[in-house]
C-alpha cells in the first residue's frame, strides 16, 4: 500500500486560512461603472447606494450588490419591436399594441417609442415589483386614452405634438405616484396610418379635403380681392355724396344769410334797395336779350325808317337806341 504523508495540522489551517482569504477578496470586493450606481443589501434588506468605482461588502453573500445604470437613457417601443440594427434595421410590427380607437370611432395604428431615465435606484428595485413591466402597461394605457379622446386627422397629421407631450406629461406624473424612480425623457411617436384595409378609402377622403381646401382658399383669395375694392367704392361714394350735402348746405346758408343781410338794407332804405335790385337785374338780363331799340311815344311814321333787319344803327333825330 502506498504510504500517506504525514500533513501537519498548521499547513491545513494555513491553506484554509488562505482561501478564506481568496473567497472574501472575490465576493467582498466589487466595481461600480461609471453610468451606474450600485444597491446594497443585507440578507434581503436594503443597506445603501454607492457610487461608481471599487467598493467592499461583507463577503459571502451576506451582503448582495444591485447594479443600476442611471445615467443610461432607456427605451421601449410600442406597436413595433427593432429586430436588428445596422446600417438597415429591421422591425417587427406588433399590432395588438399599435392598434387604436379614435374619438371620431375610427381605428389607427400608432407606433412610438418612450425614452426614460432611471433616476432613483432604491424606488426602481423595491417600490414596484416587475417596475419595467408596469411601466410598459402605463405607457400604452395613457397612449391610448390620449388617442381615444382626438379624432383620427388629429392624431395622423396637426394634433401629433399635442399627443406627445400629452402623454409625456400624464405618464410622468403616473411614474412620480406610483414611485417607480422612473423620469420620462421623450415620447416620439413614429409612425400613425389609418389600417391597410381602408387606407384606399382614407386617401380618397384625404385628397378631397385637401381639394375642398384649395377651393375655399381660391374663394377667400377672390373674396379679397373684390370685397375690399366695393367697400373702397363705396365709402367713396358716400364721401362724395357727404361732401355734395355739405355743399348744398353751406350755398343754402349762404344764400339765406344773403337774403337776409338784403332785406335788413331793404327795411333801412326800401327805395334805394328797390331800384338797386331793379337795376342790378337788368344788368344781368338785358345782355341775354338780343338786339333793343327805344323810341319816343310820340314819334309817327318811324317804321319805314328802321332797319330792323340790319346791323346799322338808327339815325340821330328821333330818340335814342341800344
Amino acid at each position: 500500500m502506498p504510504r500517506i504523508p504525514n500533513i501537519s495540522p498548521s499547513l491545513v489551517r494555513n491553506l484554509l486560512l488562505a482561501a478564506l482569504v481568496v473567497a472574501v477578496a472575490v465576493s467582498g470586493f466589487y466595481t461600480v461603472d461609471p453610468e451606474e450606481e450600485a444597491v446594497i443589501t443585507r440578507f434581503g434588506r436594503y443597506v445603501r447606494t454607492t457610487p461608481p468605482g471599487l467598493h467592499f461588502k461583507l463577503p459571502l453573500g451576506i451582503e448582495r450588490v444591485q447594479k443600476v445604470a442611471v445615467q443610461r437613457q432607456l427605451k421601449q417601443e410600442f406597436g413595433f419591436r427593432t429586430t436588428e440594427v445596422g446600417v438597415r434595421s429591421q422591425f417587427a410590427a406588433v399590432s395588438a399594441e399599435s392598434s387604436m380607437l379614435t374619438g371620431d370611432l375610427n381605428a389607427a395604428v400608432v407606433e412610438w417609442v418612450v425614452q426614460y431615465r432611471i433616476v432613483d435606484s432604491f424606488k426602481f428595485l423595491f417600490r414596484v415589483r416587475g417596475v419595467e413591466g408596469t411601466f410598459r402597461d402605463m405607457s400604452e394605457a395613457v397612449m391610448r386614452a390620449v388617442v381615444g379622446d382626438r379624432t383620427v386627422n388629429e392624431v395622423l397629421t396637426v394634433g401629433r405634438q399635442e399627443v406627445e407631450d400629452l402623454v409625456l406629461q400624464r405618464l410622468q406624473e403616473l411614474a412620480v405616484q406610483y414611485e417607480t424612480g422612473i423620469r420620462v425623457d421623450q415620447v416620439v411617436m413614429q409612425t400613425v396610418n389609418p389600417p391597410e384595409r381602408v387606407k384606399p378609402s382614407f386617401n380618397e377622403v384625404n385628397q378631397s379635403e385637401q381639394e375642398r381646401e384649395r377651393l375655399i382658399n381660391e374663394a377667400q383669395s377672390e373674396y379679397n380681392k373684390l370685397v375690399p375694392r366695393a367697400e373702397g367704392e363705396a365709402r367713396q361714394t358716400i364721401q362724395q355724396a357727404e361732401g355734395y350735402a355739405l355743399e348744398r348746405v353751406n350755398y343754402a346758408q349762404g344764400e339765406a344769410a344773403r337774403f337776409d343781410a338784403l332785406y335788413a338794407e331793404y327795411r333801412e332804405a326800401p327805395e334805394v334797395t328797390r331800384t338797386r335790385i331793379y337795376l342790378e337785374t337788368l344788368g344781368r338780363v338785358l345782355p341775354k336779350a338780343g338786339r333793343k331799340v327805344v323810341v319816343d311815344d310820340e314819334i309817327e311814321g318811324l317804321l319805314p325808317l328802321l332797319n330792323l333787319g340790319g346791323g346799322t344803327s338808327l339815325p340821330p333825330a328821333g330818340g335814342g337806341g341800344g
